[in-house]
């Protein structure tokens, strides 16, 4: 039996079609997305970084801190800093420390990634061992080695007595101190190198090298033609972040040395932290504006990265 016409059918009424949903303006979507981000870098980038210039410029005692009244004195922090005779030493020590470090961490990683990239047997577990100082937490890291270069108990003064070797003051002579710190610093930042360089490597056509053999090419001649131009990319953002990282090292060297003896490894980050917490009268200004140097020599290197990579793509 057929069904019934309703009574707006009968009356010749067309059906209001159902009400459509206004699709969302991609602007909305964009601004929804990007809103937690932005978010994210006002409360732990920006507002920290303003927080800290207004440090450096303002005389801060800890009442003024509290109550937040300390008189503006302007540059007075930056000459302050400058004219301290811990200035230079502190301005040499890290640049040693940034340099070697990187130099370091970068020829190791590089030799081990084109080691690994060979896929002989066992090479993903021993990569995947390497990882272990990387993956420990730095204290855990510094206190290692403290342990191990102890002057009287640790493992290398006693390998070196067993190879005729009289012991050496690691973490006590002004002499060795800022290199026992490079040292644990190079160990901890290999794995870093090794990691992203080795997916470098990946991304190289074994085509190449296949064509490069067979028109006589030895192993350093394929190397030095192909396998370090054609990683040049990934070698630069490895060094530009070795480098912002290597700048603000502050728990391996205050473990291991506290910057001492006799300020003989303290670099810009121990000495704001010294000047800032490590003393019962704390200089907020100094500490802050040695902080905002770092910042700066960051962001120095950072432009340069990004106008050298910019050049690179437009050539």
């Amino acid at each position: 039996m057929p069904d019934r016409p309703t009574a707006r059918e009968q009356s010749g009424t067309p059906a209001t079609p159902p009400a459509r949903r206004r699709p969302v303006s991609p602007q909305w979507a964009a601004w929804a997305f990007l809103t937690p981000v932005t978010l994210y870098l006002v409360l732990f980038y920006a507002y920290p970084l303003y927080r800290n210039l207004d440090l450096s410029l303002r005389d801060y005692t800890v009442r003024s801190f509290v109550q937040g009244d300390a008189p503006f004195t302007g540059l007075a922090n930056y000459r302050t800093v400058l004219d301290d005779p811990t200035f230079v030493p502190a301005l040499v020590h890290t640049v040693v420390f940034t340099v070697v470090c990187l130099f370091l961490q970068y020829a190791i990683g590089l030799a081990l990634a084109v080691f690994f990239n060979q896929n002989f047997r066992l090479s993903t577990t021993l990569r995947a061992l390497f990882l272990v100082p990387w993956l420990l937490p730095l204290i855990v890291s510094a206190s290692t080695w403290s342990w191990m270069l102890n002057s009287d108990s640790g493992i290398v003064n006693a390998a070196l007595h067993a190879v005729g070797i009289g012991p050496v003051n690691w973490l006590t002579s002004p002499d060795w101190s800022l290199t026992s710190v490079i040292i644990a610093n190079t160990w901890i930042g290999v794995p870093f190198n090794l990691v992203v360089l080795h997916s470098g490597l990946q991304s190289i056509p074994a085509g190449l090298y296949e064509a490069a053999a067979l028109d006589g090419a030895g192993a350093w001649q394929r190397f030095r033609h192909i396998t370090f131009p054609l990683l040049r990319p990934v070698s630069a953002i490895t060094l530009l972040l070795g480098l912002v990282y290597t700048l603000k090292v502050f728990d391996i060297i205050w473990i291991m040395t506290k910057g001492g003896p006799a300020d003989s490894s303290t670099t810009f980050a121990t000495w704001s932290y010294q000047l800032g917490f490590g003393n019962l009268l704390p200089a907020f200004g100094p500490g802050a504006a040695i902080g905002n140097l770092l910042v700066v020599a960051a962001l120095v290197f950072g432009l340069v990265y990004v106008r050298a990579e910019r050049k690179q793509r437009l050539s």
